[in-house]
């Protein structure tokens, strides 16, 4: 018998009727076509199939949909701002932090949940997070600089969105002080 599931994914809401046996991402793949999220070994051993629920990594093929029931749900397909690339999937590019590609949605879900909760992690954090993340194609010390390098860039992003407050504050200052009115 159906049950009904209500979920946000990607910030789009959903309610949708699933056999209790489903898994999450069964849901995300055949239901709601986010393809993005690999489902390889069927045993939660590979993390290929790694979402955000809530803030947290979760391995999609290990949970039934109806566990995250109300929650929100982050896919890498949710990371993009229209054309432009999440500075984390950015940095796997210019690192070369893959080849085949498939692991590497679970990977960059991974290390956002990371750098989401840890802005500045060690080296050794970054691969406490990634321990379980199996790729064949690649060496983990590329996907290692990557999680680096998208830190820098998230921190550079936060700064730059800083800054054109401040601008709105100086040019109010200065055309107050040009006007003579004010002060």
């Amino acid at each position: 018998m159906k049950r009904e599931l209500n979920i946000t994914v990607n910030g789009e809401s959903y309610n949708l009727f699933i056999e209790p046996k489903t898994l999450l991402v069964q849901v995300l793949r055949e239901m709601l076509g986010l393809t993005g999220t690999h489902q390889a070994c069927d045993s939660s051993s590979c993390a290929a199939c790694t979402v955000i629920v809530d803030g947290k990594a979760v391995k999609s093929c290990s949970i039934l949909a109806l566990q995250v029931e109300g929650k929100k749900v982050t896919t890498v397909e949710g990371l993009a701002d229209g054309p432009n690339l999440h500075p984390i999937q950015q940095a796997f590019i210019d690192n070369w932090a893959f080849q085949c590609g498939f692991c590497t949605s679970g990977q960059i879900m991974a290390a956002k949940a990371l750098l989401d909760e840890n802005p500045n992690p060690t080296r050794e954090q970054i691969q406490m997070q990634m321990d379980g993340h199996l790729c064949r194609c690649t060496g983990y010390n590329m996907i290692n600089e990557a999680i680096q390098d998208a830190a820098k860039r998230l921190k550079s992003r936060e700064a730059a969105m800083k800054l054109p407050a401040q601008k709105n504050l100086q040019s109010k200052w200065t055309q107050t002080a040009k006007s003579g009115k004010g002060a």
